[in-house]
């Protein structure tokens, strides 16, 4: 039985992107699916972000973010976008992109244009840009972004992260019946999914029974 994770991260967290190369590589050849689940840090109209202006979060990036990234051979950097964009948007277009079969793709793509590109992909003309690059239709995707289509989905999607997953950081990681928060390393990750993959092995989830040969 396939294990699934379930990825809750914000394009704009910089741990979430740190994080996705050492859980892709812990899945690797392994029965394991990733289902992305959105999360915002910063909903409209809640201030945005703007590093580059503020002293104690670059220090954070040269501190933590850069030497991790070099650490794991991430290529990333910190966007010279100020301030950083909302997401809201862009995650609508991931909802799109899922009911194409091209969630994953589009995840990752994003990603890729904020913290390598430097792109703001608060821009529905980027987002565009980024869903043709991955075979979506053009013209379906930019009415969905003009007309709201998917702003219900993604308010629904907040409100289960939020109320009943109870996000409150990301990226999170729910892998059967454990929760990783933070960008940890592979080593970490593979031993969670070991221990889930061994459970579904079994085929038996044990609770109060009478058994063979017991009196109950």
């Amino acid at each position: 039985m396939t294990l699934r994770i379930q990825a809750y991260s914000d394009f704009i967290c910089p741990f979430c992107f740190l994080a996705k190369a050492p859980l892709e590589e812990a899945i690797r050849d392994k029965d394991v699916e990733i289902e992305w689940m959105p999360f915002e840090l910063r909903p409209n109209p809640a201030p945005p972000i703007d590093p580059w202006e503020d002293p104690s979060k670059l220090k954070g990036w040269e501190s933590y973010i850069t030497p991790t990234a070099q650490k794991w051979g991430v290529d990333m950097k910190l966007p010279r976008v100020s301030p950083h964009p909302y997401t809201g948007l862009a995650f609508e277009g991931f909802h799109y992109a899922s009911e194409q079969g091209k969630g994953n793709e589009y995840i990752n793509k994003v990603f890729r244009a904020f913290f390598q590109d430097e792109q703001d992909i608060g821009n529905p003309e980027i987002l565009t840009k980024v869903a043709v690059e991955i075979g979506l239709n053009e013209v379906e995707f930019r009415d969905a972004l003009a007309t709201g289509r998917y702003k219900q989905a993604q308010e629904t999607a907040l409100q289960h992260a939020y109320e009943k997953a109870g996000i409150t950081a990301v990226p999170t990681f729910i892998i059967g019946d454990e929760r990783l928060q933070g960008a940890v390393g592979k080593e970490m990750i593979e031993q969670v999914i070991e221990r889930q993959l061994a459970k579904g092995k079994s085929g038996l989830t044990e609770g109060l029974s009478c058994k063979l040969d017991e009196t109950c």
